[in-house]
């Protein structure tokens, strides 16, 4: 690694936003849940509409995460069209830094928003937490297309997960050491400063991402892509990669949205109280994080420069079929712990990079459009799907929530093959074999 990192100077700047991105998300992401799990519906939903849920005799709390992933997936929706636009109609280095600028806006808009005590207020953090979780960090990993080649990326790709992995584990430190001491309106602040630095990781990297467009005989990033506002949706439908990295998305989500409510229930039934629940959440976290940085550093490069993507992908969705299998014959909260361990860490360290250097190898429009759709939209899609039919299933118990969930990950391990079918064909591949 520090070889990668003597040579490489956008390495260096790339983990560095990778880590500032993922810390400053951190850093608010358990004010996020802390909102989500709050037992006062008054601080999760507004006035209106708990005086409209109440003359209909319908009790919000029940349906809390429900209703939340419901809005944010009509908000991604709502938003995806907005986001094509700006790709469309303006060059790199206007719409990449006004993407940052918004949400650092908004972080400051919710600043002032949690010292009014409004009505609503947890409700609509949440779901702006999300929506910017997911587009921060497809524009990430889009710009980096731009900024690294094929044979770089699978060279640097696990190093730059590593940096955003120390930022998830800072991340959660800094709200633990300081909410106390500044409150929790004050984090937005912290969170803020982050991105900030992103920011100036960006205007850094430019240069390399020109650079190697014009090594590359490429469209340069510095000029408006044009087309259509919709364009991604339309090149997911028609290209067979793109569907397959969407297939795999829907049902990798599902496979995490399943085993995080049936894990809440679990923990509920077999560590009462708040202190036993946040041990348990605590030592899954940790065990995650912990082996996602060592795939990471010592794993991911070397798989991806010797095998290429298909171990990368197919290993970790077989891992979580013989999981959920495993699940379903045991639900203990043991085996939920390692089954998590094991999804997370896989999605992490090795899934994620090996999808990511996939779209160096495509088309701009693929690249900042089509990703986009996928991250975002069949993201919250597979969210707000899969969270519905675990409330569905879990008045049949454990065991039958996880014997659905074998089918899900089926579903995302034939979506995996079709993704090492599909990429083949792409034209680095092509030059590769003939080499």
């Amino acid at each position: 690694m520090r070889a990668a990192l003597a040579e490489s100077p956008p390495l260096w700047w790339s983990l560095l936003y990778f880590f500032s991105l993922l810390c400053g998300y951190y850093v608010v992401r358990p004010v996020r849940d802390a909102m989500g799990a709050s037992g006062d519906p008054s601080t999760v939903f507004p006035q209106w509409l708990l005086d409209l849920a109440d003359g209909a005799g319908f009790a919000l709390g029940e349906y809390t995460l429900q209703l939340l992933f419901t809005g944010t997936f009509v908000t991604m929706v709502v938003l995806q069209p907005v986001y094509g636009a700006l790709v469309a109609r303006f060059p790199r280095r206007v719409f990449l830094p006004v993407v940052y600028l918004f949400f650092i806006a908004c972080l400051l808009f919710f600043f002032g928003l949690f010292h009014t005590g409004v009505a609503g207020r947890g409700g609509a953090f949440f779901i702006w937490t999300a929506v910017f979780n997911l587009f921060a960090v497809t524009v990430f990993w889009s710009f980096m297309a731009d900024v690294f080649d094929n044979q770089q990326a699978k060279l640097v790709y696990g190093y730059i997960g590593a940096g955003g992995t120390i930022g998830a584990l800072v991340g959660p430190g800094i709200t633990r050491l300081l909410v106390e001491v500044i409150g929790v309106a004050n984090l937005l602040l912290v969170s803020a400063g982050f991105l900030a630095i992103c920011l100036l990781c960006i205007l850094k990297l430019r240069p390399w991402a020109r650079r190697r467009e014009e090594q590359h005989g490429e469209t340069g990033g510095e000029q408006a892509m044009g087309g259509s506002m919709l364009a991604g949706l339309k090149l997911v439908w028609q290209r067979p990669l793109l569907r397959a990295l969407a297939i795999t998305m829907f049902f990798g989500v599902g496979v995490g949205t399943l085993l995080y409510n049936e894990q809440a229930a679990i923990v509920k039934q077999f560590y009462p109280g708040a202190e036993a629940g946040t041990w348990y959440y605590a030592t899954v976290d940790w065990a995650v994080n912990g082996v996602t940085l060592l795939v990471q550093i010592f794993v991911t490069r070397s798989l991806l420069q010797r095998f290429g993507v298909a171990p990368a992908l197919l290993g970790p969705a077989i891992a979580i079929l013989l999981g959920y299998c495993l699940l379903a014959a045991s639900p203990l909260p043991l085996m939920v712990a390692i089954v998590q361990v094991v999804t997370r860490s896989g999605e992490f360290s090795l899934a994620k990079p090996a999808r990511e250097t996939l779209y160096t190898r495509v088309d701009r429009e693929s690249r900042y459009k089509a990703k986009a759709v996928i991250d975002t939209v069949v993201y919250r899609g597979g969210d707000l799907t899969f969270v519905w039919l675990h409330k569905a299933l879990a008045v049949l118990g454990s065991s039958m929530v996880f014997a659905a969930g074998i089918f899900v990950a089926l579903g995302m391990t034939l979506g995996a093959w079709g993704i090492v079918r599909a990429q083949r064909d792409l034209p680095d591949e092509r030059a590769h074999e003939k080499r």
